[in-house]
């Protein structure tokens, strides 16, 4: 990448590679268990490995072979060989590791795909065989919601992806996504806890969404949920998707709503009386990360949104505005300046383009920076999913320095009219590619999220 900018370039990504480092499973699990002889401590709470016959580890998501990985390493050859019955963890194809002891299943996110429903059917055949007498370690992060689909009759894979495509495409949030495949599940929603009964389970649980809601978090496959068959059916109405959904999702819904068929699992379910969910990394000890790291370059950091939400242009253009703001101000931060937001964004589909949310919120970013015009050349950023995947791309998000559009401080030609045509038709991975700022880190194995950090330079 040729940039009149190279030192911006390395401070956002040394920041952001802090910030995905303060994340890391492995870091994570560490943290919150630790085994000294047979006394496993999670979260502060003491269980003696004498009074189980066995141990299952099981878990789902971007990050469950890596926090596998440490589990198995945490409670050691020995309670493994005296005490595991089986292991089986789901992630996504290329987030894999060789373990030990645990078995690991690839599948298909975001969209569901077939592997991911026969995983899912072993994960609860599995699940099933547990007895009072074991404890179960459920290891939960990011992408397990799509990772192990278990459609409800007379719903199917190919329903469920219809439906969950649909969704994405409209803009819906994870929460209104996560609500319609509870409803769909027979392992989301509370249903898992309830197969795992009367089980001790443990969930170690690295969250994904603003505001660490269990209910949301991979929906919720151990956590009791509130939302109801008739919610389902609002979401469906508010993006006017019931008539374009398979028709099969409209009946099972309808059905629920009208007492036909079970709801998920509410707090008031027995199965949750052994259940903890135990929250370990989140967006916070990311952007803690991110924060200290732009520190220890020179920069003040200031977190102006920890719950960063809505449309990635919509809220690329007030983040952009916020940093404008500091050049100009004559109270407040003194640039240099590290803003930093932390959330997840969505994107309305209208084009034929390729791109993700962090990847559509950078290109929004440089069109308003070279709109904006002065005060510009001042302010870089970069837009990152910490998962190392940023929509179907092989991305994780985008740099944007003040040469993307073009020489800032220049009367030239700029690159402005062919971002707009790119923004139009979603297309910010071509525009980035051929900028040359794409940014693409690889499987992270972790996933707490999006990150944006501005850099605002003295003039």
């Amino acid at each position: 990448m040729n940039t009149a900018y190279p030192q911006r370039r390395d401070h956002l990504l040394t920041i952001v590679n802090r910030a995905i480092d303060a994340v890391s499973p492995e870091t994570a699990m560490h943290a919150a268990v630790s085994r000294r002889e047979n006394v496993l401590t999670v979260d502060g709470e003491d269980y003696d490995l004498d009074h189980f016959e066995r141990i299952i580890i099981i878990g789902a998501g971007k990050a469950s072979a890596t926090m596998a990985h440490a589990l198995e390493t945490i409670l050691g050859e020995d309670i493994l060989d005296r005490s595991l019955h089986a292991g089986l963890v789901v992630t996504k194809y290329g987030h894999g590791l060789e373990l030990a002891r645990t078995r690991i299943m690839e599948a298909g996110h975001p969209v569901p795909d077939a592997a991911g429903q026969e995983a899912a059917g072993e994960l609860l055949r599995l699940a099933a065989q547990a007895t009072e007498k074991d404890l179960v370690l459920c290891l939960i992060s990011g992408g397990a919601s799509a990772l192990i689909p278990a459609p409800q009759p007379p719903v199917t894979l190919a329903h469920k992806q219809a439906a969950t495509s649909r969704l994405l495409e409209c803009g819906a949030t994870i929460d209104e996504i996560n609500a319609v495949r509870k409803h769909l599940s027979a392992v989301k929603g509370g249903h898992l806890a309830k197969t795992l009964e009367p089980a001790t389970v443990i969930s170690l649980i690295i969250s994904d969404v603003v505001g660490d809601r269990l209910d949301v978090i991979g929906s919720g496959p151990t956590a009791p949920d509130d939302s109801s068959f008739a919610d389902c059916l609002d979401i469906l109405d508010k993006y006017a998707l019931r008539q374009h959904v398979p028709a099969e999702i409209a009946t099972l819904l309808e059905a629920g709503r009208d007492g036909r068929a079970p709801e998920t699992l509410d707090a008031g379910d027995s199965c949750f009386a052994r259940v903890r969910n135990i929250i370990i990394a989140g967006n916070a000890q990311a952007l803690a990360g991110a924060g200290a790291a732009a520190r220890e370059l020179g920069y003040a950091p200031v977190v102006v949104d920890a719950a960063m939400q809505g449309e990635a242009r919509v809220v690329a253009a007030e983040l952009i505005c916020s940093a404008l703001g500091i050049c100009d101000a004559t109270d407040g931060p003194k640039p240099p300046v590290c803003l930093l937001a932390g959330g997840e964004t969505t994107v309305t589909i209208k084009g034929n383009g390729t791109g993700g949310r962090n990847q559509e919120m950078a290109l929004a970013a440089a069109i308003r920076l070279r709109e904006a015009g002065r005060g510009s050349e001042r302010i870089s950023l970069a837009c990152v999913g910490t998962d190392g995947t940023d929509g179907p791309t092989d991305a994780a998000g985008a740099l944007v320095l003040p040469d993307t559009l073009g020489d800032p401080l220049g009367d030239g030609a700029t690159d402005l009219p062919a971002a707009r045509r790119s923004l139009d038709d979603n297309d910010a991975y071509t525009f980035f590619t051929t900028a040359g700022t794409i940014l693409k880190t690889g499987p992270t194995r972790t996933n707490v999220m999006d990150i944006t950090v501005i850099l605002v330079d003295p003039a």
